[in-house]
């Protein structure tokens, strides 16, 4: 009898040892945001009858920044470029026709690129 009787006595304790420690004080790691990158973009001012698909190359490689509609200005993003970065600003006409470039552009705030 023993046994059983101190068998549901740690039991008891067990469970109310749970119960208390969900109720208890708990420690809260509190941190700040990391600070804004500085936000770069290109507006694109498309006065072309057709679409281009806009590029920022540097290095030698394109990076694919969006399509810019016919007859239409757009303000785009420019996402792994650091300000102060010098680039060259890309368009071609969505049927590969015709190419647009401005180069030495230094991405700080927003560079403009009208077409044509």
């Amino acid at each position: 009898m023993k046994a059983r009787v101190c068998g549901l006595f740690v039991a008891g304790a067990l469970v109310a040892g749970l119960g208390t420690t969900g109720c208890a004080p708990r420690q809260v790691e509190v941190r700040t945001a990391a600070a804004p990158v500085a936000q770069v973009a290109v507006q694109v001012a498309n006065s072309l009858a057709q679409a281009v698909n806009v590029y920022v190359t540097s290095g030698g490689s394109d990076t694919f920044l969006r399509q810019v509609n016919a007859n239409s200005t757009v303000t785009v993003p420019v996402q792994g470029f650091a300000p102060g970065t010098t680039v060259t600003l890309k368009a071609v006409t969505v049927d590969g026709t015709r190419t647009f470039t401005r180069s030495n552009v230094v991405l700080n705030g927003t560079s403009q690129f009208p077409l044509p």
